[in-house]
């Protein structure tokens, strides 16, 4: 065995890492956290509040098998090196590694690196130090606080209205699609009139009335307005700016989040799974390489060197005019400073140079990572802008035309920026000239509510408000949609009646809870922490001797919610039937339940059952297809079986893989013999 260990979290990053370190290394992965906080005890916290807020910590039941293998693996290690992510999740994972394994004596050392490339990873084991714990005390507090404040919602809601969960952060941005969707339905839309001047193919604008920008509200005014109008308009102003644009930041992890599903409407969930993947390496001519630095980042900061060889590659490429200057950003206050901005780690690798390598999930966000980073070092654009003004009595109609003079950043951008189109040439009107107008008139036009949040327009506001963090964005959208609180409809999310139900009851008695102000201030407390300025049990002391008189007045005195009747009645007892939702979704029971159990049958059609097209390993005639078991303990679980059932009584567990297949985007399993594919992935690289 090799006397020098490391542990990191995936499986993948450890392949990509141990080429990099060679032989008197063996790189292992822990697959994520191999503890959490157990569910004994008092309220099922799995922690001692009357004993300083101690948590109880138990290996996650299905890592205990892992927990077995990595002691094995260590046992004759001389040194350990815990790799594990860059951030606070990271840090405690180091952690519970360390303080889980049977470590004994042996040397343990933290090693951190911001992207997975040779020489940083050399250099961080060249620099290694030691667990920072109050970074693990900033984790293992948010940990205790979104537990007490789950559980004890959570248990409060099921009795009352039977909603399935509620968090400190999964309820703020419920709060929010709630309370815009009631904005939106109160909505009552206003009357209002634009006037307009056309002088051939010129259209101008009524842009000040009496000195003032105009407001129309009727009919009868804007009349009044065109009646006062004199036959001849003056030219009073032509006159051209040179405007300059400059190039966005690189992106953070809520702006690659955005930006993917802007552009290719990708779920928050599949763009980081897929940045997961360029991270932790992929293989490139048949070597793993990390292609981006670490994808969870709220910092914009590039480092010197990579800012260095993007010059030098702009230089080279486009020229010194397309050279920008770099100016270190200052960051948020908050903002993960140690870390730096999504960026490929090697410039000279271009997406084109590397596409025959990427699935095509992987090739988009790599190229919008790459393109924003490198754009982010290029000079501005800049446009010729010019404006005219023509004077009317008491009113000022205006225009105006932009033309690009240097594309600047654009060059490179220009597919993921919006810019404006060239406008017309106004430089044929001549100040003091006096014209006819070809026509006259007014646009009666109304009010539009404000739409729905899109994902994109979620993330936004959740990080301008502080709500969360950029790890948090995927899960917390992905929690929302599991638990039926909002559908998508059209890729904008719609509140369902129990996910405003749910809002309603907490701001009841949790309003300053559910607040974004609240968890914008709780991530600043918990930044605190991590910095050493406050200590732990402090902060949860007082959390708790505040929060818990609020759970038990709200205990005695919200209102159960009564199932809503069908109209229809129980064919087996009579009763009325009700429904009823459970983490599957709404569904038809005997209000009668537990006495009368009976549950309505799902008349929907059966989805079609998927075939992989994979040859059985058993009789080699037939195909593997999923299917799905109808009884038993396993009942509601998807399996593979033979297409020749009963003929061929083949089976195997099925385990999910990913979300999405990278190259088709249809579901990726995996069955017991370690084969993976794409389910009805018909010509798929991956299902082949």
């Amino acid at each position: 065995m090799a006397k020098k260990v490391v542990i990191v979290e995936s499986p993948s990053k450890s392949k990509t890492i141990g080429q990099y370190l060679g032989e008197d290394f063996l790189v292992t992965a822990s697959v994520g956290h191999i503890r959490d906080l157990a569910t004994t005890g008092k309220g099922g916290l799995g922690i001692d509040v009357e004993n300083g807020f101690k948590p109880n910590y138990q290996v996650v039941p299905q890592k205990k098998k892992l927990v077995t293998e990595l002691n094995k693996t260590i046992k004759d290690a001389e040194e350990i090196y815990l790799a594990t992510d860059p951030d606070r999740e990271g840090e405690a994972i180091s952690w519970h590694l360390f303080d889980t394994l049977n470590i004994g004596k042996k040397t343990v050392q933290r090693v951190v690196f911001n992207e997975i490339t040779k020489e940083a990873v050399t250099n961080a084991f060249e620099h290694p130090r030691s667990i920072n714990f109050d970074l693990v005390s900033s984790q293992e507090t948010r940990r205790m606080l979104d537990r007490i404040i789950g559980f004890k919602l959570s248990m409060l809601l099921k009795s009352k209205i039977k909603s399935q969960s509620a968090g400190r952060v999964q309820s703020a941005a419920l709060k929010l699609i709630v309370d815009l969707e009631k904005e939106i339905q109160s909505f009552i839309p206003e009357e209002y009139y634009e006037i307009y001047a056309n002088f051939q193919d010129v259209e101008t604008q009524l842009f000040k009335l009496d000195g003032e920008k105009p407001w129309i509200t009727t009919a009868k005014k804007a009349k009044a307005i065109l009646d006062n109008l004199k036959p001849e308009f003056t030219v009073s102003e032509v006159f051209t700016k040179m405007i300059k644009s400059n190039p966005k930041s690189p992106l953070i992890t809520s702006t690659l989040q955005q930006g993917a599903s802007s552009k290719y409407g990708y779920s928050s969930s599949k763009t980081m799974s897929v940045a997961q993947k360029l991270y932790e390496g992929v293989d490139i001519a048949g070597e793993s390489v990390g292609l981006i630095t670490y994808m969870r980042s709220d910092s914009v900061r590039l480092s010197d060197s990579f800012v260095y060889d993007a010059r030098e590659h702009i230089l080279n490429t486009y020229g010194s005019e397309y050279l920008g200057y770099y100016h270190s950003p200052k960051n948020k206050v908050n903002a993960q400073d140690a870390h730096e901005a999504i960026r490929p780690t090697n410039i000279h690798r271009t997406p084109e140079s590397i596409k025959k390598y990427l699935s095509s999930q992987e090739y988009k966000i790599y190229k919008l990572i790459y393109i924003k980073a490198l754009g982010s070092l290029m000079s501005p654009a800049v446009n010729e802008v010019t404006t005219l003004l023509l004077e009317n009595t008491s009113t000022v109609f205006k225009a105006t035309s932009s033309k690009q003079i240097f594309d600047g950043y654009l060059k490179l951008t220009l597919e993921y920026d919006d810019i404006d189109k060239e406008g017309i040439d106004l430089s044929k009107f001549k100040e003091k000239a006096t014209l006819k107008a070809d026509q006259v008139y007014e646009k009666q036009l109304f009010t539009n509510p404000p739409l729905r949040y899109t994902e994109a327009k979620l993330i936004k506001d959740m990080e301008e408000l502080g709500i969360g963090r950029p790890s948090t964005y995927a899960s917390t959208i992905s929690t929302l949609l599991k638990r039926h609180y909002v559908t998508l409809e059209e890729r904008k999310f719609v509140p369902t009646d129990q996910g405003t139900l749910t809002i309603e009851k907490l701001g009841e008695f949790f309003d300053e809870f559910i607040s974004a102000d609240y968890s914008k201030n709780m991530e600043e407390i918990l930044d605190e922490i991590a910095n050493g300025n406050e200590t732990q049990l402090k902060v949860l002391q007082e959390f708790y001797d505040y929060f818990i008189p609020l759970v038990d007045e709200a205990t005695e005195n919200m209102d159960k919610v009564k199932p809503e009747k069908t109209g229809e009645i129980c064919p087996l007892c009579g009763k009325p039937l009700v429904y009823r939702i459970s983490k599957f979704g709404k569904f038809e029971a005997c209000s009668n339940y537990p006495k009368c159990k009976y549950v309505k049958s799902d008349d929907k059609p059966k989805k079609e059952t998927y075939n992989t097209k994979v040859n059985c390993p058993e009789c080699k005639t037939g195909t593997l297809v999923v299917r799905t078991a109808s009884k038993g303990k396993n009942k509601g679980n998807k399996f593979l079986a033979c297409s020749r059932y009963p003929k061929c009584k083949y089976i195997s567990p099925l385990r999910l893989v990913e979300d999405d297949c990278p190259d088709c985007d249809n579901v990726v399993v995996k069955d017991e013999d370690g084969k993976v594919f794409c389910i009805d992935g018909k010509g798929c690289e991956r299902h082949k």
